[in-house]
């Protein structure tokens, strides 16, 4: 069953719409719950349906919690059966799913799953096939916030492939219940498809948009860039109040929580409660605009849709040229050169006044912004200086410059 859904545009800043492509591209698919579960493998054969060559490498066993970690087993054999009980104790640490030989299982954490896929089993049995678009989920439950973004073997297992030059989206849903594929009800109490079932369309939803979107021979997101989806809770296994949401763009930060520890004194043990803290809420980079994908999967029927990247750094402006500040002359700062004479914006910190020919002279502590024609062999960061020459201007006495 298809739902018509209509899809905001989610990644403006990337795609060229209404230039079509062809439908079918090459897809790897991963997860952090295991080979053999209801969502993912769901996902794989609607996927497969729409006519996506479609490989799924995922862990053998449960591996949720993994993050980025990757973790690869030094036994050449399983130990124990898979998740399920669907590969017996002895079978080999990688292997094929007997009923399709394009799920594979392999004894590790979801990243290490990504780079065996990347590694191994694309180049030794699929002819080193290219792979346009990396899916990871959907997760039994969400991942929404820093903090899960961090924690989540789905997530983990995505930005690993998006880390290997791959665009990858990660999909998670609230609906949390550990079930097999061999479980999902073809029909349900209300009629509805298995949540198991909308899960999996839903992200399929979101892959069709995105394909249909891109011009033929381009990436689907930018180099670096993924996406995150989470997904509400789907109620179809009893009525129908959340069976169809909407998707809604997101950004990651916003009503999201990360832990603190509980004590507990009558067994001396310790857990975990949920924290909402400023620090995980602030809005640091992208659109502070946009609600929240915590907030949006807690309130209501609706898909947070988030736009992520890998790179971590913290964005140029006066909170990181304070902290470089505070760290000089101890950290030395060295930036690529530039041709000679070339514009360089400089950020001037005065400490004990300042002249200038560039402008009035600002109060001490101040900080301003100016741009000139600086030679290509100043590129020193907190360089403290009595005075630094420009081709039409000179900041002279106790100043600290900042060539951006």
């Amino acid at each position: 069953m298809r739902f018509s859904i209509p899809f905001a545009t989610i990644v403006t800043l990337t795609l060229t719409l209404f230039v079509t492509r062809s439908s079918a591209i090459s897809i790897l698919l991963g997860n952090d719950d295991g080979f053999a579960a209801a969502q993912v493998r769901e996902f794989y054969r609607l996927l497969k349906a729409d006519g996506h060559q479609v490989v799924l490498v995922a862990p053998a066993d449960n591996e949720s919690g993994q993050g980025g970690r990757s973790v690869f087993t030094t036994s050449r054999n399983l130990t124990v059966a898979s998740e399920f009980g669907l590969i017996p104790a002895g079978a080999p640490s990688l292997g094929r799913d007997p009923a399709d030989p394009d799920v594979w299982y392999y004894n590790g954490t979801p990243a290490a799953c990504t780079y065996v896929a990347l590694d191994y089993v694309l180049p030794t049995f699929y002819d080193n096939r290219t792979v346009d678009l990396y899916l990871g989920g959907p997760n039994f439950g969400l991942n929404a916030g820093p903090f899960y973004y961090t924690l989540s073997g789905t997530i983990g297992g995505t930005y690993a492939a998006i880390g290997r030059n791959l665009p990858g989206i990660a999909f998670s849903g609230a609906n949390s219940e550990q079930r097999s594929y061999t479980w999902i009800n073809q029909t349900t109490v209300s009629g509805y498809p298995d949540p198991a079932t909308i899960h999996a369309q839903l992200a399929v939803d979101i892959v069709t948009q995105l394909v249909g979107a891109s011009k033929p021979g381009e990436r689907l997101l930018p180099l670096g860039y993924g996406i995150s989806v989470n997904a509400p809770f789907i109620t179809s296994l009893t009525n129908d109040s959340c069976i169809s949401p909407s998707f809604i763009q997101t950004r990651i930060t916003g009503g999201a929580v990360t832990d603190r520890t509980v004590y507990n004194a009558t067994t001396g043990t310790f857990g975990f409660a949920n924290e909402l803290t400023a620090a995980i809420n602030t809005c640091i980079n992208g659109d502070c605009a946009l609600p929240g994908e915590t907030d949006v999967v807690d309130s209501g029927c609706a898909v947070a849709v988030s736009v992520f990247s890998i790179d971590y750094d913290a964005p140029l402006g006066p909170a990181q040229a304070g902290v470089r500040q505070a760290l000089a002359p101890l950290v030395g700062f060295e930036k690529a050169e530039r041709g000679k004479g070339s514009k360089r914006s400089i950020m001037v910190k005065a400490r004990e006044g300042l002249s200038s020919k560039c402008g009035p002279e600002p109060d001490p502590g101040s900080l301003f912004f100016a741009s000139a024609s600086a030679p290509a062999s100043v590129s020193q960061f907190g360089a403290r200086a009595s005075e630094v020459m420009q081709s039409d201007c000179k900041y002279c006495a106790n100043t600290d410059f900042f060539f951006m």
